[in-house]
């Protein structure tokens, strides 16, 4: 299936240009990885090309083969005594654990070493570079991706290939004026009562499948105790079923509103996210709106 995911910029070009000074660099670095990083359009594409290129690693045939081996290698010393051939023989019962444990070892080790070249590609480590070089000139990014630092989906610390950090540069003068001889519109678009309303319950839920499921085990289990035991008071414990379908339509219900709620969101978080690429001072996002930027 073709990936329609669309990519937000963490800075645009028009952000880019507001201090000759900045741009400067920027293109300096652009020139040196063969570039144009104050072409929005330019890294797009490197941006879309280089996540797909990290997604198809990490899920790519290797990344199977080693889960395989590794299961096999788990597996293998518990199952293979039980098969009537190798009950007598130690060797074959445990040995082969080994080498499957080596590949599933060798295939991980492969993946990491070629996701982490694709992820400290030239282009790329340029673009990180830009990055820290804007934050330098005080710049800030409207949101930094998780994969683009090597970070997994909602995860903290450095990651495996940070933004890059710099001394900060000499404020810019007062009455200096952007190159483009604009400055950004000081307008943030409004925060609408369902994104707040989605901030409110994105937290929520995740438990109703869990519980219903409980619910039904422990309504059947009293059932099989009454008909085994020949205590009629058992089948009271089929009262939960109904309590359980109850659990399991509510959290439908929630589930789908939260999806409506969802959908509004991301579009306010990237209206947000896309005035901050632009330059314009923007509100910070609360951390259930920021989750929606990785996504």
């Amino acid at each position: 299936m073709t990936e329609t995911r669309t990519v937000l910029l963490p800075l645009s070009g028009a952000a880019l240009a507001t201090d000759a000074r900045l741009l400067e660099r920027v293109r300096a670095i652009g020139a040196r990885c063969g570039v144009d990083y104050t072409d929005d359009a330019a890294v797009t594409e490197l941006l879309t090309e280089r996540r797909r290129a990290l997604e198809r690693i990490r899920r790519g045939p290797l990344v199977q083969l080693g889960a395989l081996a590794l299961t096999a290698a788990v597996v293998w010393p518990f199952l293979a005594p039980t098969v009537p051939a190798l009950t007598g023989d130690p060797v074959l019962s445990y040995a082969p654990a080994g080498p499957l444990l080596l590949v599933a070892v060798a295939c991980l080790v492969l993946v990491h070493v070629r996701w982490k070249r694709a992820l400290t590609q030239e282009a790329l480590a340029g673009y990180r570079e830009v990055l820290g070089v804007a934050r330098a000139h005080g710049v800030e990014p409207a949101h930094v991706p998780a994969w683009l630092e090597g970070r997994t989906p909602g995860g903290s610390g450095k990651g495996a290939a940070p933004i890059p950090a710099y001394p900060d540069a000499a404020p810019l003068r007062a009455d200096a004026v952007p190159p483009n001889g604009r400055t950004p519109a000081p307008s943030v678009p409004p925060k609408p009562e369902t994104v707040t309303a989605y901030e409110r319950i994105a937290g929520e839920g995740g438990w109703h499948d869990e519980t219903g499921c409980l619910l039904v085990l422990a309504g059947a289990g009293g059932a099989i105790w009454a008909a085994t035991s020949g205590t009629p008071l058992g089948y009271a414990a089929l009262l939960l079923v109904p309590v359980a379908v109850a659990v399991w339509l509510a959290g439908r219900r929630q589930g789908v509103e939260k999806e409506r709620l969802r959908a509004e969101a991301e579009a306010y978080v990237r209206a947000v996210a896309e005035a901050r690429a632009n330059g314009i001072p923007v509100p910070e996002l609360s951390p259930a709106l920021r989750e929606l930027l990785d996504r």
